[in-house]
């Protein structure tokens, strides 16, 4: 059975940081491309960034230069360290490996 667990997520002002984490189980973690996706209300869901199984990265421009993606193979976890929030980047954060999604995580930023 496959899992993907995201957490992390909560509520933050401006200007503030999150460091989300995903969690995957019943996939060879260390070989799958992974990435992190969101949805704000009344949006689709858009990718926010890329991390394959060789450690190339890439970045929606929206979140470059603020956001930084990372794996851990040895732990089956990718995460998502978010600074410089702003109110835009408010939505559910989804984890995705192959065809797989995790459930979300709710990121609201606001004062």
């Amino acid at each position: 059975q496959v899992q993907l667990v995201e957490s992390g997520g909560g509520l933050v002002q401006p200007g503030g940081s999150l460091r989300l984490s995903c969690v995957v189980s019943g996939i060879t973690f260390r070989i799958t491309d992974m990435g992190w996706y969101r949805q704000a209300p009344g949006k689709q869901r858009e990718w926010v960034a890329t991390i394959t199984s060789g450690g190339s990265i890439n970045y929606a421009n929206s979140v470059k230069g603020r956001f930084t993606i990372s794996r851990d193979n040895a732990k089956n976890t990718m995460y998502l360290q978010m600074n410089s929030l702003k109110p835009e980047d408010t939505a559910v954060y989804y984890c995705k490996g192959r065809v797989y999604w995790g459930q979300g995580t709710q990121v609201t930023v606001s004062s």
